[in-house]
């Protein structure tokens, strides 16, 4: 779970269609049905590598051979793979509910898919849906006007410079507080902006570019838009100089300064802090300020920019946000450089594939009702409680043989993972989204109104108990997270299925894919990160001074491991970035691994495959373990893409989530025969936290 970022200027989308156009009008959907992916796939090991000099290429060799990436991605892998089965199940859903749908939640969730899919009205339309928001903005009258136009933008869903989230208050994890961050960046992140040299020089003056062509798209001369663009730029600039970097947001210390909103007046007098907090109906005495230096940032810009020049910005934020909703010629300026220029993707991806995640985005679990109905049998449920169970008992055994952490703190951690609770497949209680105005001739608008109503809903928890029940991922999905504030641990449907999980097959390849998945998220608890957090989610030391010591000794020791990958020519990992993922890996194998062990120490039963002479395939337990581990993260991608995300993502990438582990993890080493000194079993032993 990551700190709350509120953008300077949010808007979110929906989708709709024309009455009288019917779904099979639309651009066409699938001309083939994805396969389900496998788990444990013989075919994809390259078999010409040593597994100990490069794990990764011999997992995965001959995957990333069969699987080249396609034209409308700039990455594609197992997670990739199993997303695009899923997506495929949920258009299907769409497509129906569409046509004929048999119930008021279908409607609306087909009318939503099914206004996305107008592209004939959605050409037509061109850029009036964004109209009423460029008449907002043409009318402010002075600097002053902007608390008033926030106010009134946050229940359309968006608002400018400034935000307000409710979020968990983390000194006491049973209140909501309302919060303000930072944000209003169009590119990656604040280096786009700052890094002196030529490659980011280069993709500025893209960006300027890009920007004067949408401003023409606007209605404005050329020479006006280079204007706009030019004021852009300047704010945008000045705001990512006052932000904090990646890694700073990281510490929950760096992002927690509780002000009155008189002192926050004080930072920033030209913004009405009061009158905004009462026109979004938050009656806030204090505000957690999550970026004072932001703050004063904005404050400068206020003060010292013009109108003119504020209202620029806005009209940016206002068609960036929207752009891919609109009519083609924005829709297409806009993959030029966001998709192809920065991520290197070659061709926009099929209509019904964007239309449906849009919708599971904004009525996810609308949505999800019927999707788990049909692909997450009950069963999935029960195994996946056992397997959690065995990496509980795991984890509990791990802390009482390891080494460098004090009794003391070792009965804390134990209270912590005991207070651990899990959530599973989807939410127990369904949001209702009835209050959501969905139209089928009214793509932007439906945005609008979903954003609005996610906004609405965050808005009104100011004060009132926290809800651990409350999902952060729609049943879908693929992929799992911790949520340090409510220290719970949460697998959506979508993940739990192959290429993470298989009934039929082996306990070994099991816990080498969904266990070691798992794992992962319990050692998150326990990460740079987790780790400042109690067993009631709230930031709080509860370790001896001598055992963080001895913690950020081994944590630094695995920063500076990863630093070292390279994942472009010039482009290593940030290994404080990726700090927490990478201990979460590390801790997780161990874990998942040492519930193998125990798995199979315990007599057989008749639903475990029998191993022939140790093995199965031509591989024994442990070496099913690590194969099945491995070739969750098999993968191709655009260079581009790789140097985008080794800046902006808190994970590694595929190749080195194997790598990394596997070579700071000695059973490795062990299960294939590795000498002392291969790369995949340094001498050193590598790194290790947990």
């Amino acid at each position: 779970m990551r700190p709350l970022l509120l953008s300077a200027l949010l808007f979110s989308a929906s989708v709709c269609c024309a009455q009288s156009i019917a779904i099979g009008d639309a651009p066409p959907g699938p001309t083939s049905v994805p396969s389900k992916p496998i788990i444990f796939d013989l075919k994809a090991i390259d078999k010409t590598v040593d597994p100990c000099n490069d794990f990764y290429q011999y997992a995965c060799g001959n995957w990333k051979t069969a699987h080249p990436l396609p034209s409308d991605q700039v990455r594609w892998g197992r997670f990739n793979e199993l997303a695009d089965y899923n997506n495929y199940s949920l258009y299907s859903e769409l497509k129906a509910a569409a046509e004929a749908p048999k119930s008021p939640l279908q409607k609306q969730y087909g009318d939503y898919f099914a206004a996305c899919m107008d592209t004939d009205l959605i050409d037509k339309q061109g850029a009036k849906p964004l109209q009423p928001q460029l008449d907002a903005i043409a009318a402010l009258r002075n600097i002053h006007d902007l608390a008033a136009f926030n106010a009134k933008q946050e229940r359309r869903g968006g608002g400018a410079f400034f935000g307000i989230g409710i979020t968990q208050d983390q000194k006491d994890s049973s209140q909501q507080i309302a919060s303000t961050g930072q944000g209003g960046l169009s590119l990656p992140d604040r280096d786009y902006y700052l890094d002196p040299s030529p490659r980011f020089q280069q993709i500025r003056k893209q960006y300027q570019e890009h920007m004067i062509k949408m401003f023409v798209l606007l209605g404005d001369t050329p020479a006006e838009a280079a204007v706009e663009a030019a004021n852009t730029i300047w704010i945008e600039t000045e705001l990512a100089a006052g932000s904090m970097s990646r890694v700073e947001l990281r510490d929950p210390a760096k992002r927690y300064h509780i002000m009155t909103v008189a002192e926050l007046q004080k930072l920033s007098p030209d913004f009405d802090w009061a009158g905004y907090l009462k026109g979004i109906d938050v009656p806030a005495a204090t505000v957690n300020v999550s970026s004072p230096q932001y703050v004063t940032t904005v404050e400068y810009e206020l003060s010292h920019g013009r109108l003119f020049a504020i209202k620029s910005y806005l009209r940016w934020h206002a068609v960036h946000g929207a752009a891919a909703l609109m009519a083609k010629p924005f829709s297409d300026e806009n993959f030029r450089f966001f998709n192809q220029t920065l991520n290197g993707q070659k061709e926009e991806q099929p209509r019904w594939k964007r239309c449906t995640r849009m919708t599971d985005q904004a009525l996810g679990e609308a949505v999800g009702q019927d999707w788990v109905r049909e692909n997450f049998p009950g069963s999935s449920k029960a195994n996946m409680e056992k397997l959690i169970k065995a990496l509980e008992a795991a984890m509990a055994e791990d802390l009482k043989t390891l080494p460098w952490m004090s009794d003391d703190t070792k009965v804390e951690a134990r209270k912590k993972l005991d207070a651990i609770t899990d959530k599973i497949g989807y939410p127990d209680h369904w949001r209702d989204y009835s209050s959501v105005e969905v139209k089928r001739d009214d793509l932007v608008g439906n945005v609008t109104r979903a954003g609005g109503f996610e906004r609405k809903r965050n808005l009104a928890k100011f004060g009132k108990p926290v809800d651990p029940s409350e999902w952060g991922m729609t049943p879908p999905t693929v992929n799992a997270y911790y949520n340090p504030p409510q220290n719970n641990i949460n697998f959506p449907a979508g993940i739990l299925q192959p290429p993470f999980f298989d009934n039929n097959l082996d306990a070994a390849v099991n816990y080498g894919g969904i266990g070691v998945v798992i794992g992962h998220e319990m050692t998150h608890g326990f990460d740079d990160q987790g780790s400042k957090y109690d067993l009631k989610g709230n930031v709080k030391q509860w370790w001896t001074d001598e055992d963080m010591k001895k913690f950020q000794e081994r944590t630094e020791c695995t920063a500076k491991e990863y630093d070292g990958f390279s994942v472009a020519p010039g482009q290593n990992l940030n290994g404080h970035l990726t700090l927490g993922e990478n201990t979460a890996d590390n801790g997780g194998i161990r874990i998942a691994y040492q519930a193998l062990m125990e798995t199979l120490s315990k007599p057989g039963d008749a639903s475990e495959p029998l191993y022939m002479d140790g093995k199965r395939d031509g591989y024994t337990p442990s070496q099913r373990f690590f194969l099945s581990f491995a070739q969750i993260w098999c993968e191709n991608t655009t260079e581009q893409s790789a140097r985008v995300l080794a800046r902006t993502d808190p994970h590694s990438s595929g190749e080195w989530r194997v790598k990394g582990t596997v070579q700071n993890f000695d059973e490795f080493g062990k299960a294939f025969g590795c000498k002392v000194g291969a790369p995949m079993m340094p001498a050193s032993g590598g790194c290790r936290t947990w």
